[in-house]
């Protein structure tokens, strides 16, 4: 399962370039802790923090099942394709929230695959 460990800490990694965004955000445009409250691009880079904190458990639990039950190279795959997508849903919400439904779309999508993948693995054994 070592394509999967390497998927796993590219998904920690997301989460914290998210984290630092959003603290990026906060000392830009000087929003005190712990207000949640302030310019739509403050508020924008921490939704997106918020919401991959909020898509964590949908996507790591199913990635090491998924490679427990039916293969690292198929955990790993879906693993990254959320990654990818959530750096789009970033990318896209911090220029026009109206932008991030593309990446979005695509991490859950990559989410119900490990899912699926999981659920093929385990009526295979």
């Amino acid at each position: 399962m070592l394509l999967t460990a390497w998927a796993m800490l590219a998904v920690l990694g997301v989460y914290f370039w998210t984290g630092v965004m959003a603290g990026y955000a906060r000392v830009k445009y000087k929003v005190p802790a712990p207000s949640m409250d302030g310019p739509a691009a403050f508020q924008s880079a921490q939704r997106v923090h918020i919401n991959t904190l909020e898509q964590l458990p949908i996507v790591i639990v199913p990635l090491w099942l998924c490679a427990t039950y039916l293969g690292d190279v198929w955990a790993a795959a879906g693993g990254l394709l959320w990654c990818g997508a959530r750096i789009a849903y970033a990318l896209g919400y911090y220029r026009d929230p109206a932008q991030r439904e593309l990446g979005f779309v695509l991490g859950m999508v990559a989410s119900a695959l490990l899912i699926g993948g999981t659920v093929v693995g385990l009526l295979m054994q």
